[in-house]
């Protein structure tokens, strides 16, 4: 038998520690209940007065993502590094003004056709279509006026798990020269694993051509050049371009060239054996255009440790590392841009396919439905 002050003491500590359990799991459920995934801003006025927004997701690792619906301009990627230190690994401005001013497709969406056509021409059952001529005689990234200068409509379609938003566009028949009024749904997810997976797709009342992607700058190191960034890319072959970095139609072998990164290789090993100073290629991933995303490159940056797997549904992958900067541009906290101040992964159909009909088609019919998707999986080692 206990002494009556012992008992009282014993009974008085059991009593204290289930109430402050029982406090504990309260705030973890407050907690679990108030953590806001998807949260929605104003971002600034268009010239047209209307308002574009800024959505920031946020998943239970500390990962963060915001997106404007303007262009659906990725701003920051937010992920740890291997001390759990928070950086942004995009490049990117913190204000709208800066993305009007021009800027060399930061984040943003490209589209209807990204990357390059021709002499800004293609045909379609024997009917000549002309686009915008907006790189040199050729078309680049969806013209003048492409999905990188459009405000979407948005909806919020996150879950308990993920962070998810949906954006759509109707792009008219003729917009740009294409033929087809297109309805595009861009869907743009985060989940608790951090993975970005961006969803693509569109239907079209005319036959025409699209070939969409993300064209996010990505630096693992937050700052500074990325000719220290490890990368692989499961690609044994490439398509070979000519001096306007228009496609030859060829399909060539990696192997005995600075583009081979079947095994991992330092972007700074070879970018002066390329000729342009760094690269600005499309690798022909292996296995062509699949129904599931697949591994089509992995990053290492060692100093920070972080790692950036891109998987996507696509038959090929453009490598750019930025060799466009000069540091001119000043991007998010006042911070220059360098030259091979980035990289960019933009999974894709090959350049120029409208016009080489051996390379993966990119008509789409009506009745048919086109679907991409690519996922960005950062983790640390």
């Amino acid at each position: 038998m206990f002494p009556r002050l012992n008992f009282l003491k014993w009974a008085g500590l059991t009593i204290v520690g289930a109430a402050v359990m029982l406090c504990a799991l309260d705030s973890a459920k407050a907690a679990t209940v108030t953590m806001k995934r998807l949260e929605k801003s104003d971002f600034g006025k268009l010239p047209d007065g209307s308002t574009a927004h800024l959505f920031t997701m946020r998943n239970s690792k500390g990962m963060t993502v915001k997106v404007t619906d303007y262009g659906l301009i990725i701003t920051e990627i937010l992920v740890p590094d291997k001390n759990g230190k928070i950086g942004d690994v995009v490049l990117g401005f913190d204000n709208l003004d800066q993305y009007l001013k021009g800027h060399p497709f930061f984040g943003a969406i490209a589209g209807r056709y990204a990357n390059r056509i021709a002499n800004a021409k293609f045909s379609l059952d024997g009917k000549e279509y002309t686009l915008a001529a907006n790189n040199g005689k050729n078309h680049l990234h969806g013209g003048k006026v492409g999905f990188d200068k459009k405000l979407w409509t948005a909806t919020d379609v996150s879950s308990a798990n993920e962070a998810a938003v949906e954006f759509k566009y109707t792009s008219k028949d003729m917009e740009e020269g294409y033929p087809g009024n297109l309805a595009m749904t861009v869907r743009y997810t985060l989940t608790d694993d951090n993975a970005l997976t961006i969803d693509y797709a569109a239907t079209t009342d005319k036959k025409t051509v699209i070939n969409v992607t993300n064209h996010s700058y990505f630096n693992l190191a937050g700052s500074g050049d990325v000719k220290d960034h490890e990368i692989q890319i499961e690609a044994d072959e490439y398509t070979p371009v000519d001096s306007e970095l228009i496609p030859t139609g060829e399909i060539k072998s990696v192997k005995g060239t600075p583009l081979d990164f079947t095994s991992p290789h330092k972007i700074g090993e070879r970018m002066e054996q390329t000729g342009l100073g760094g690269y600005d290629h499309n690798f022909v991933l292996r296995g062509g255009i699949t129904a599931k995303p697949r591994l089509a490159a992995r990053v290492f940056e060692p100093k920070t440790g972080r790692v950036m797997e891109v998987s996507t549904t696509e038959p090929g992958v453009q490598l750019y590392t930025a060799i466009g900067l000069n540091g001119s541009i000043k991007g998010v906290g006042g911070v220059a841009y360098p030259k091979s101040g980035a990289l960019c992964l933009e999974t894709q159909h090959f350049p120029d396919s409208p016009n080489k009909p051996n390379f993966p088609s990119v008509v789409l019919e009506p009745g048919k439905k086109f679907h991409s998707v690519t996922s960005f999986k950062f983790s640390t080692k």
